[in-house]
C-alpha cells in the first residue's frame, strides 16, 4: 500500500499543504468571471450581427448589405481560426502592457470569439420565427427595427436560450488557454502549484475534476431550465 500512501501524499501536497487549495479557488473565480462576462459580450455582439444579417435579407438597404458582408467576414474569421491564435493576436495587439486587467483581457478575447458563434445561433433563432410575426408587427404600425426589437427578438431569444447555455459551458472549458498569457485562471493556478510541488499530475487532475464538476452541474441546471421552458410553452 506504499503506492497509495505516496498518491495521498502527492494530493495532500497539491491541496492542503501551505493552503494551496486557495490557489485553485482563486483561479476558479477568475475562470468563471471571464466566462460570464465574455458570454454577455458575445450575446450583445451576436444579437447585433444577427439582426443586421437578417434585416439585410429582408430589405434593400445598401448600408445594411455592406454591414452584413462585414459581419459575415467577422463570423467567418472568428469561427475559422483557432481561439489560441485569436488570443495571441488580440493580446499582443491590444493588451501588451503591464498591469492590464486580467478579467478585461479575457472578456475581450473570448467575448469576440463567442460573439461569432452566438451570432449564428441568434440568426437561426430569428429565422425560425414565422414571417407572419413580422407582418403582424407592421400591421400594428411598427417599423422594421421596432418589429425586430419588440416582437421577433424576444421570441428568438427564448428559442435559443438552451443553445446559449451550451455556449457558456463550452466557453468555460475554452478559457483554459488564457493561462498561456499569464492570466491567473484555474489552469494557471494548477501550473503554479506544480512549480511548488514539482509533480504536475495531481494539480492538473484536480483542475480537470473542477472543470468536470462545473460542466456537469451547469448541464444539469440547463436540463432543468429546458424542461421548465418546454412546460411553459404549453400554457
Amino acid at each position: 500500500m506504499e503506492w497509495f500512501q505516496n498518491v495521498c501524499q502527492d494530493f495532500y501536497n497539491a491541496t492542503i499543504r501551505e493552503d494551496r487549495y486557495l490557489a485553485y479557488l482563486e483561479g476558479l473565480k477568475v475562470t468563471i468571471q471571464i466566462s460570464f462576462f465574455a458570454v454577455l459580450v458575445g450575446i450583445v455582439i451576436g444579437i447585433i450581427i444577427a439582426t443586421i444579417r437578417v434585416s439585410a435579407k429582408q430589405t434593400k438597404s445598401k448600408i445594411l448589405a455592406v454591414l452584413s458582408k462585414i459581419c459575415g467576414a467577422y463570423v467567418t474569421v472568428f469561427r475559422g481560426t483557432p481561439v489560441m491564435v485569436q488570443l495571441m493576436i488580440i493580446y499582443f495587439w491590444i493588451f501588451n502592457t503591464r498591469g492590464a486587467n486580467q478579467i478585461l483581457i479575457g472578456t475581450v478575447c473570448f467575448g469576440l470569439n463567442s460573439g461569432a458563434y452566438i451570432a449564428e445561433i441568434m440568426r437561426g433563432g430569428i429565422e425560425s420565427i414565422d414571417k407572419g410575426q413580422t407582418e403582424a408587427g407592421r400591421s400594428l404600425g411598427f417599423n422594421g427595427l421596432q418589429t425586430m426589437r419588440y416582437i421577433i427578438l424576444p421570441q428568438a431569444i427564448k428559442n435559443v436560450l438552451p443553445a446559449l447555455g451550451n455556449e457558456f459551458i463550452a466557453l468555460i472549458k475554452e478559457t483554459s488557454v488564457i493561462s498561456t498569457i499569464a492570466v491567473n485562471d484555474l489552469m494557471k493556478m494548477a501550473s503554479f502549484v506544480t512549480s511548488r510541488t514539482y509533480n504536475p499530475l495531481p494539480p492538473y487532475i484536480i483542475a480537470a475534476v473542477i472543470y468536470f464538476v462545473i460542466v456537469v452541474l451547469l448541464t444539469k441546471l440547463l436540463g432543468i431550465f429546458e424542461r421548465r421552458l418546454a412546460k411553459s410553452d404549453h400554457y
